[in-house]
C-alpha cells in the first residue's frame, strides 16, 4: 500500500512532532509545507527534509497532495479545512474541529457532499493507555461503567507558551484547549454523551505574560478560564468533570472510571502512555495493568495515518469529524449550560470508534 501525500498548513509549534513522526508512519509521505510566515516554513522543512515550501494557495493548489494536514491556530481550522475539502483533498486538523458548532457542520456536509474525509485530533486515544484501559473495560473487568470523574486543572500557559494570547480569546480557555482531549477519552470509552449540565467562571480579568519573548504583555481575558459540569451518557455512566486555568497545583486524577464491580485509573489523555491501574471489589490496593497496545510513546500523526489507512481500505477512521463534531457540540454545552442555568440535551452524536488492533507493529495500522 502506498504512501498517501500530505502537505502541511501551519508550521508552529505542534507541527514538530507531525513531521518526526510522520516519518516512522508508513500510510504518510510529507511533501510540503506552508505558512504564513513563510521563514517558520522554511525552517521546518530544512530541519525535517520537507522536499517542498509553497503558499498555502499553492499547496491547495497541487494535485499531488492527497491530505492537508491543518495545524493553525483555533481560528483558522474551518477556512482551511473548507478550502482543502473545495480543493477535492482529505483535511485532518488539530484540536478542535472548529470554533463554532455551524462551522462544524459546515465542514462535515462539505466532505460528504465531495467524497472526502475529515479528521481531527486529538489522536492520543488511539495510544496504549487509553486503548488499555478500553479493552479492560469492554471485558467487563469493572463490571457496568456507572461513573467517571475528569480533571484538567493548570495556572494557564502565558509562563510558557511564546503566543498565548489566544488561549484567553473566544474558542480558547482550558475547555476547548484541554477539552477535547478529555472529552474524547470519556467519549472512546464510554461512547457518546446525551446531557451535559455546566458551570463557568474567570478568576482574572487579565493575565502578564512571563514567558520570555512578551514578557511582561498583558493579555485581556475574554473567555471562561474555570468551567465545571455534568455529563450524562447514553450508556447511563454520569462523569464530573473541571478544566481550569485558575488553579496553581491540585492532586487530583486525570481520569477514573468507576463500575459495578470495580474502579479504573486511566492515563493522563494529553498523552499515549500509562499507567493503567485498576482496584476490584474486594481489593486492598490498585493494580497496574501491562499496556496491552502498541503506541506507547509520543505518536501524534498516528490518528492521520489512520485515516490515510482507512482511505485506501474503504474502512471508517477513528479520529474522525464525527467525533470531534460530538466533542465541539459537548464544549459548547457546557458553556451554554451556565449562561442558561439548565441542563442541555445534546443535538449531536456519534458512533464510538472501532477499537485499535492490539498487535500491529508501530509504524503500521491495518496489519
Amino acid at each position: 500500500m502506498d504512501a498517501l501525500k500530505v502537505g502541511v498548513i501551519g508550521c508552529g509549534n505542534i507541527s514538530s512532532i507531525y513531521f518526526e513522526n510522520a516519518k516512522k508512519l508508513e500510510s504518510l509521505e510529507i511533501v510540503a509545507c506552508a505558512d504564513l510566515v513563510k521563514a517558520n516554513a522554511t525552517a521546518k522543512a530544512k530541519e525535517h527534509d520537507i522536499p517542498r515550501v509553497c503558499t498555502v494557495k499553492q499547496l491547495l493548489a497541487d494535485k499531488n497532495i492527497d491530505i492537508v494536514l491543518n495545524l493553525t491556530i483555533p481560528a483558522a481550522h474551518a477556512e482551511i479545512a473548507r478550502d482543502a475539502l473545495n480543493a477535492g483533498k482529505h483535511t485532518y486538523c488539530e484540536k478542535p474541529l472548529a470554533l463554532t458548532r455551524e462551522e462544524g457542520q459546515e465542514i462535515l456536509a462539505l466532505a460528504e457532499k465531495q467524497g472526502l474525509r475529515v479528521g481531527c485530533a486529538p489522536d492520543t486515544v488511539l495510544g496504549a493507555g487509553i486503548q488499555t484501559a478500553r479493552k479492560l473495560i469492554d471485558d467487563g473487568w469493572i463490571g457496568r461503567p456507572v461513573s467517571a470523574t475528569a480533571f484538567m486543572q493548570c495556572h494557564g500557559h502565558e509562563s510558557w507558551h511564546p503566543n498565548p494570547e489566544f488561549y484567553y480569546q473566544v474558542g480558547g480557555g482550558p475547555l476547548f484547549d484541554m477539552g477535547p482531549y478529555y472529552l474524547t477519552a470519556l467519549v472512546t470509552l464510554l461512547g457518546p454523551a446525551r446531557r451535559i449540565c455546566g458551570v463557568t467562571g474567570s478568576a482574572f480579568e487579565e493575565r502578564t505574560i512571563t514567558s520570555e519573548e512578551k514578557f511582561g504583555q498583558h493579555i485581556v481575558v475574554e473567555t471562561p478560564t474555570h468551567v465545571a459540569g455534568v455529563i450524562d451518557f447514553h450508556n447511563g455512566a454520569i462523569a464530573t468533570m473541571i478544566t481550569s486555568f485558575d488553579v496553581w497545583a491540585h492532586t487530583l486524577p486525570c481520569i477514573e472510571i468507576h463500575g459495578t464491580t470495580g474502579s479504573l485509573s486511566v492515563p493522563d489523555p494529553n498523552g499515549f502512555g500509562g499507567p493503567v491501574k485498576i482496584r476490584r471489589a474486594g481489593a486492598e490496593e490498585w493494580t497496574e495493568i501491562p499496556l496491552s497496545h502498541p503506541y506507547a510513546e509520543n505518536a501524534r500523526g498516528v490518528g492521520l495515518a489512520d485515516m490515510a489507512c482507512a482511505i485506501q481500505s474503504d474502512r471508517a477512521h477513528r479520529a474522525n469529524g464525527a467525533l470531534a463534531y460530538h466533542v465541539l457540540d459537548m464544549m459548547h454545552a457546557f458553556h451554554e449550560s451556565s449562561d442558561k442555568g439548565k441542563h442541555l440535551l445534546l443535538q449531536s452524536s456519534c458512533e464510538r470508534p472501532a477499537a485499535m488492533p492490539m498487535d500491529v507493529r508501530e509504524g503500521s495500522l491495518d496489519e
